[in-house]
């Protein structure tokens, strides 16, 4: 299969007659998909009930002269005002009770019974217009969930799907009394009409509660999607797509994928180096034009994951982006080598945002493939030329990679809502764990938390895990590879208690952690042989064989069987050194990569990536396919 480029396309941003310009120019660039439609629900609908297909109908025709697949998307990440009108009571309402207002995107509550009706309903009427169109060939359902922090809203909407929630879980109050633990403090409950939502407390709510209430929360977004997805499949059996985001992970996107076809995400290297990374500002301002060496091939590894028939890049970043704390241009090449960075993680189609630079709006300053006069733009050339040397390959395939990584959204809000330390973060845990295998010129797969079967690959990283399933125990039970657990994992139940057995309770891992502490910035535990131990440290008592310690002579890495435990979160040097002790005993081929170079095996070809020259090699065999 060889993998192929779109673009994102606004019509109803442009004069009609420039339409068929640009369908032709996107064409002769090289690309074959084009997204349209996403935010366009006032135009579709400009009142209640009153529809102007018009002008959808001749932008779709317009992009089929040209021969370009559609993706159309559902509007309903841009409720239109006469709606909000409608019912004032479905905006979101933010953790202080403010209600969140009309004026940009995002603005609705997943708990909303009549929101979610009116966007089934544009869905509907949109699939019954469209569902057989042969050029409208996926379709995407809203746009970046979670987005602008819009999962958990605090609205009447949702205390009241939330207390129906805990009693169809729960059964009886006394029950969710007991799971929550509620004798504590007097928390507890004589109906479930008393529970509130977690927010404005005094003090810190009880965890329990905040835990449920996030599965609730969650639970919405998947409600949300299903019922779009349900209505399309009713009148189309094209790919059903969602495009999630970078560093989001207020919903489970493994759920949410459960009912699509096809995971996408949107990729800002640029934008999300300076907005979400946790790295300092030396190493911003060293990848500033390039982005994180290892962000983007994250978010790739996870998004290949979550979905169930493929992954795209629906929106991959062409120049400056408008919302970052800075927003310089892409280094030259860094275009290019962001396509086939995805390309070489699995990707099937890799669409641009956006084919024109608005002049007008909230993101007038994103740069786009062309100018807003239409003058091409430096990413296009780069896009150009991606689209020439895809001719040259075939048969671009994917196999499991000897690594993986379990990847658990639980476990992300578990430690922001009781981090123990300023500083522990889920997502940066489990990064700095991949960004150890990248060093090592690893390929790595993401995988869910509920995994019962890791298949023939040699080494198994569980960072930080909340909660262990029986799946995942079932599954360690009967590998005969090596499992780097820690730190943290299996230090709750799933109610969000400490288990009676400590942590990290594992048959066959006989460790116990008695204590654990949080580690100023200015006060690392050093290790024995290298690095140290950073943000989060663990006192354990044990009688399994003790592979590092610290230099005060405590146990830092364990082993039992094909079983190691990792008492405190390494830094650099001592993840690297760890990681190299794990792929010795694993017999993993390693190749340490310097600086901002990267390595990652796909099927019959190997691309080596460099961000610090933003240059590329794409290798099969001994010979050098394409380079720069």
């Amino acid at each position: 299969m060889r993998p192929e480029l779109g673009v994102c396309y606004y019509p109803e941003h442009w004069p009609e007659e420039q339409w068929a310009t640009d369908a032709n120019d996107m064409k002769a660039m090289g690309l074959s998909w084009v997204r349209i439609g996403e935010f366009a629900w006032k135009q579709i609908e400009p009142k209640p009930g009153q529809y102007d297909w018009g002008w959808l109908d001749r932008a779709i025709e317009t992009l089929e002269q040209a021969g370009l697949k559609i993706v159309l998307g559902t509007p309903s990440a841009t409720p239109p005002r006469w709606l909000i009108d409608q019912m004032p009571d479905c905006l979101a309402v933010d953790t202080n009770g403010q209600k969140r207002k009309f004026g940009s995107r995002r603005h609705y509550c997943f708990s909303h019974d009549g929101y979610r009706e009116a966007a089934v309903k544009i869905a509907k009427d949109m699939a019954e217009r469209y569902g057989n169109h042969p050029y409208i060939q996926a379709w995407q359902i809203d746009n970046e969930y979670g987005c602008h922090d819009t999962i958990v809203s605090y609205s009447d909407a949702a205390a009241h799907g939330f207390r129906n929630w805990l009693e169809a879980k729960y059964k009886t109050i006394d029950t969710l009394n007991d799971a929550w633990g509620n004798l504590f403090w007097s928390m507890s409950y004589d109906r479930f009409e008393q529970i509130e939502l977690p927010n404005q407390t005094v003090t810190e709510p009880n965890p329990a509660h905040v835990m449920d209430f996030r599965r609730f929360s969650s639970d919405q977004v998947v409600r949300f999607n299903k019922a779009q997805a349900d209505v399309l499949r009713e009148y189309s059996d094209k790919p059903l797509i969602h495009n999630y985001m970078g560093r989001i992970t207020d919903f489970d996107h493994f759920k949410v994928g459960e009912d699509l076809d096809i995971a996408s995400w949107d990729s800002y290297p640029l934008g999300f180096l300076e907005d979400r990374s946790d790295q300092g500002d030396d190493f911003k301002h060293n990848y500033r034009r390039q982005g994180d060496p290892d962000f983007q091939a994250f978010h790739h590894d996870l998004y290949r994951a979550v979905g169930k028939k493929g992954w795209w890049v629906m929106e991959q970043q062409p120049g400056p982006v408008n919302w970052a704390p800075y927003n310089p241009v892409p280094l030259p090449g860094m275009v290019r080598l962001w396509s086939w960075e995805a390309i070489a993680h699995g990707a099937d189609v890799v669409s641009y945002f956006r084919w024109r630079q608005a002049p007008f709006g909230q993101e007038q300053m994103h740069a786009g493939l062309q100018r807003p006069n239409g003058d091409w733009a430096e990413g296009a050339e780069e896009a150009k030329q991606v689209s020439k040397e895809l001719l040259s390959l075939d048969d671009i395939r994917q196999t499991p990679a000897d690594v993986a990584i379990v990847f658990d959204y639980e476990s992300a809000w578990a430690w922001e809502i009781q981090p123990q330390g300023k500083d522990f973060d889920y997502f940066r845990l489990v990064y700095d764990t991949y960004r150890g295998l990248r060093r090592l010129g690893l390929s790595i797969d993401i995988i869910p938390p509920n995994t019962d079967d890791f298949g023939d690959r040699k080494l198994i990283c569980i960072p930080g895990l909340f909660a262990w399933s029986d799946n995942l125990k079932k599954a360690i039970a009967r590998f005969e590879g090596r499992v780097l657990v820690g730190p943290r994992t299996g230090s709750k139940t799933e109610n969000f208690k400490i288990p009676m057995n400590l942590p990290p309770d594992l048959r066959g891992l006989d460790v116990e952690v008695t204590s654990v502490e949080t580690l100023r910035p200015s006060a690392p535990v050093p290790l024995k042989e290298n690095g140290n131990f950073q943000i989060w440290k663990e006192n354990v008592t044990t009688d399994v064989t003790v592979v590092q310690i610290t230099r005060g002579g405590e146990p830092a890495l364990l082993q039992q069987s094909n079983v190691f435990y990792l008492a405190g979160w390494p830094d650099d040097a001592a993840m690297d050194n760890i990681l190299q002790i794990l792929a010795k005993a694993t017999s993993l081929d390693t190749h340490k990569m310097i600086g901002g170079e990267r390595r990652r095996e796909f099927g019959d070809y190997t691309l080596i990536s460099n961000y610090d020259t933003g240059t590329i090699s794409l290798v099969s065999g001994e010979t050098i396919l394409i380079f720069e």
